[in-house]
């Protein structure tokens, strides 16, 4: 059974960091690509940053360009999303993605994605 499971969500104020670890089960992050999207209330899923398959790679949204960090760990069959100088409009519940299939480049779009997790909320107070 696939299973992906999402930490190190919480509150924090304008300024500070965070980092979210999405821990895969069933699966394995090695030729991958992977993804993180996020939802804010009222709002639709977009994505956050992605890998592709060799990690070497990563696309980043223009809002968090600068300020996130996306990479995995091949031990913990683990992707992470350090998040730095966050700001309110970062609020949103934070899901990790990986693809069903292996290799290829780094996947910008939801249904692109086979395997979620349940998402942890992040929410940043000014």
């Amino acid at each position: 059974q696939v299973q992906l499971v999402e930490s190190g969500g919480g509150l924090v104020q304008a300024g500070g960091s965070l980092k979210l670890s999405c821990a895969l089960s069933g699966l394995a992050v090695l030729r991958r690509p992977m993804g993180w999207f996020r939802q804010a209330p009222g709002k639709e899923r977009e994505i956050v940053a992605a890998l592709d398959w060799t990690a070497n790679n990563a696309y980043y949204a223009d809002s968090v360009k600068g300020r996130f960090s996306i990479s995995r760990d091949l031990a913990k069959n683990t992707v992470n999303l350090q998040m730095n100088s966050l700001k309110p409009e970062d609020t949103a519940v934070y899901s990790c993605a990986a693809t069903s299939g292996i290799f290829g480049s780094a996947r910008l779009t939801w249904p692109e994605y086979g395997y979620w997790g349940q998402g942890t909320q992040v929410t940043v107070s000014s």
